[in-house]
């Protein structure tokens, strides 16, 4: 199949409720990660939403779609009323995961999460060694905390994945990184392919060439295929169509979903297509945090969900509707989010 094929999957727009809320319920983070979007510190953030506040939000959601939602941040575990936070959205309906950096994980607070609601954890992985992972993570300290944490979601039956941040620093370390990942019990691989955006903007030259982007993608799909765990790619749509180019049996890769089926709410209430694509799209304390309502009347959901509209090859490609190009790697690029994206080999920017 040629690179532009033939793939015309049905459009994803913002008429129903996402499917996926991502939420920065604190931006304070005891990490100083090379590659962090919001630039994210171990302090105090000013005008993070209160209890009463998530909580209102929660009742918002229940009615709006019933959603996953991660708890992330900065560190969702520095958040005193986390575990109200999770007991309240499976008192209505919502299923829980998190995404805590590993420092603050312990037997105990594992479990009360546990028993609170949350039904799995990610955590972040980005190099096989501890000089590797420490030096991206920014502390010392961080691979052994990480690794800690994962043995004890393992002792304490919580189902968990294993994210890395790809980029030309580890790119050479993945097969590692999945031996371990396999090692220690997880039962999937995340890579994150790398988006040049707040902190991480300076490690712009350390992104994935297009080309070194579809090997990993094929390497992934290879080591999908041949277990025992899972590996799964965020943030590179273009796996799509690679998949289809590849001839690759079974269901293809959802591509880019932001805006179009997963929504972030910032640590104070701003609603955004994604953590990489800081526009805001909707204020949830100004509309009495009513979700469907920012989300509905958010100008910024409605461009995601029209492909046709998006500039360059994106706009015209056929595999738009499935792949939509990473639209925060666009702004970050160019300062529009309709732009093409601009590590794809179709794209019309220079790399």
């Amino acid at each position: 199949m040629s690179a532009h094929g033939t793939h015309h999957p049905e459009r994803q727009g913002s008429g129903c409720g996402p499917r996926v809320v991502a939420w920065e319920v604190t931006r304070r983070c005891p990490l100083a990660c090379r590659h962090c979007r919001a630039g994210a510190k171990d302090c105090a953030y000013e005008g993070e939403l209160t209890t009463a506040e998530c909580l209102r939000v929660l009742d918002s959601l229940a009615v709006f779609g019933k959603p996953m939602i991660i708890w992330t941040g900065g560190e969702p575990m520095y958040r005193p009323d986390i575990l109200d936070l999770v007991r309240g959205a499976a008192a209505r309906g919502l299923r829980s995961v998190m995404a805590p950096c590993g420092t603050l994980v312990t037997r105990e607070a594992l479990l009360a999460l546990k028993e609170a609601g949350v039904t799995a954890c990610s955590f972040s992985l980005d190099g096989a060694t501890a000089a590797s992972h420490d030096a991206f993570r920014g502390v010392a300290g961080a691979f052994d905390n990480v690794r800690r944490a994962m043995t004890v979601a393992a002792e304490t039956g919580m189902p968990f994945q294993v994210n890395t941040t790809v980029s030309l620093v580890n790119k050479n370390e993945l097969p590692a990184i999945r031996e371990m990942a396999i090692a220690c019990g997880a039962r999937s691989l995340d890579l994150f392919f790398l988006v040049p955006v707040g902190r991480g903007a300076g490690l712009r030259d350390l992104s994935l060439t297009p080309g070194q982007t579809e090997e990993v993608l094929a390497w992934a799909f290879e080591m999908d295929r041949q277990g025992p765990i899972h590996v799964r790619e965020t943030c590179a749509p273009q796996a799509v169509r690679v998949w289809h180019a590849l001839g690759r049996p079974g269901q293809p890769p959802s591509g880019c979903m932001g805006g179009r089926g997963f929504v972030f709410i910032s640590h104070t209430g701003q609603l955004q297509p994604c953590g990489f694509l800081d526009v805001p799209s909707g204020d949830l304390r100004a509309v009495g945090f009513d979700f469907k309502q920012a989300y509905e009347n958010s100008h910024v959901f409605r461009d995601l969900a029209q492909p046709d509209r998006y500039g360059g090859a994106c706009g015209t490609c056929s595999f738009r509707y499935g792949c939509g190009g990473c639209r925060a790697r666009a702004h970050a690029a160019t300062g529009d989010y309709m732009a093409a994206e601009t590590r794809c080999p179709l794209c019309s920017h220079p790399q």
